[in-house]
C-alpha cells in the first residue's frame, strides 16, 4: 500500500521554506489561510502575508498590485472562490498583463466530500486553461506538490497550481524529476495509454495492475501533472505505440485534460479515446470515497473504458 499524505501539507511547508530562501515572496489568503496552510507562513513572516478577509475578488486584485511592484506573490484559498468568484479578475488583471502571480488553489474537485456542490469545484481546469498566458498544473502527490512549488516559484507569469483536501496515496519519488509543461512515464506498455493527473494518476496505476493481473492487458501509464501546456510529445507518441487512450482526472469530463488531449489528437493522430471524469452534474454532500465511487472516479471504472478503447482499435 501507498503511503498516504495532503497536499496541501506539502504546499504549506514548502511555501515557508520558499520564504526564508526568497525575500520577493509574498503570501495572500482569503480568511481560510489555515486550511490553505499558508497560516506557518504568516506567522514567520507577518510582513509579508496579507488577509483580504472574505473577498476573494479583492484578493487577486491586491495580488497583482504586489506583483507588478517586483512581488512573486502567491494567493491562496478554495479552488471554487479561487477561480469562480475571482475570474474577472484574474483575467483583467492576472492574466492579461502577464502578472507574477501564483493562483495555489486547495479543496479542488469532488472530493471536498460533505462541504457538497456549493464547494466541490470541478469546473476550474476549464476556467483556467482557457486563459492566455496562463499555466495550470495539477501535481499527483505530495512529492510533486513539493517540486511543483518550487518550480511555479522559479517561473515568471501567471500560475494555477490546483490541489485537493484529502490524503492521497504518495506515488512519486522524492528524487523524481518534475518540469512545467512535461509530463512523467510512470509505466512503459503497448496495449492502451492510461494518462491521469492529480488524484487520478494513482488509479491509473492501480487499473494498470488490475487489467494485467486479469485480463493480461499491458498498459502504459502517465502522469499529465501540467495541463497547460500539455506534452504533445508524448501524448502523440503514446497514442502511436497502444492506439488507444484513456484518461482520467476529478473534473467534469469536458473542457478539462481530456479535452485538451482529444484536441491534440484530433490534429496530430487518430485512436479510439475515452474521457473518465464526472459527467455534466454538480455533485453532492457524501465521503470522499463514496463520491469517487458514484461518479465513477476509480480504478475500475478505468478499467472498463481501456476495454472499451480497446475493443474500437
Amino acid at each position: 500500500m501507498w503511503e498516504m499524505a495532503k497536499q496541501r501539507d506539502a504546499y504549506g511547508l514548502t511555501l515557508v521554506e520558499l520564504g526564508r530562501e526568497r525575500d520577493n515572496i509574498v503570501a495572500i489568503g482569503a480568511d481560510l489561510c489555515g486550511s490553505c496552510k499558508i497560516k506557518q507562513f504568516g506567522g514567520e513572516f507577518p510582513e509579508r502575508f496579507f488577509n483580504a478577509g472574505i473577498a476573494e475578488q479583492n484578493m487577486m486584485g491586491i495580488a497583482a498590485g504586489l506583483a507588478m511592484s517586483g512581488k512573486t506573490v502567491f494567493a491562496s484559498t478554495f479552488a471554487v472562490f479561487a477561480t469562480g468568484r475571482a475570474y474577472d479578475q484574474i483575467r483583467q488583471s492576472i492574466a492579461y498583463p502577464r502578472a507574477n502571480v501564483k493562483i495555489v488553489s486547495t479543496h479542488a474537485g469532488i472530493t471536498v466530500g460533505g462541504d457538497g456542490a456549493s464547494h466541490q469545484m470541478l469546473e476550474d481546469i476549464a476556467l483556467m486553461r482557457v486563459l492566455p498566458n496562463m499555466k495550470v498544473i495539477a501535481p499527483a502527490d505530495y512529492n510533486e506538490t513539493i517540486k511543483a512549488t518550487r518550480a511555479i516559484a522559479d517561473y515568471t507569469g501567471p500560475v494555477y497550481l490546483r490541489l485537493g483536501r484529502s490524503s492521497i496515496p504518495i506515488i512519486t519519488k522524492e528524487d523524481d524529476e518534475f518540469r512545467m509543461g512535461k509530463a512523467s512515464l510512470l509505466k512503459d506498455g503497448d496495449d492502451v495509454t492510461l494518462i491521469g493527473t492529480g488524484i487520478m494518476v494513482s488509479r491509473c496505476l492501480k487499473a494498470a495492475k488490475i487489467l494485467e493481473k486479469k485480463h493480461g492487458i499491458d498498459a502504459r501509464v502517465i502522469n499529465m501533472s501540467t495541463i497547460k501546456p500539455l506534452d504533445e510529445d508524448i501524448i502523440v507518441e503514446s497514442a502511436r505505440k497502444t492506439g488507444g487512450v484513456v484518461t482520467a482526472e476529478e473534473h467534469v469530463v469536458s473542457q478539462g485534460m481530456g479535452s485538451g488531449i482529444s484536441q491534440v489528437l484530433s490534429e496530430n493522430y487518430h485512436v479510439p479515446m475515452k474521457r473518465v471524469g464526472v459527467a455534466n452534474t454538480f455533485g453532492e454532500s457524501g465521503g470522499s470515497e463514496e463520491l469517487m465511487d458514484k461518479y465513477g472516479l476509480t480504478a475500475d471504472h478505468i478499467v472498463e473504458s481501456a476495454h472499451d478503447v480497446i475493443k474500437r482499435k
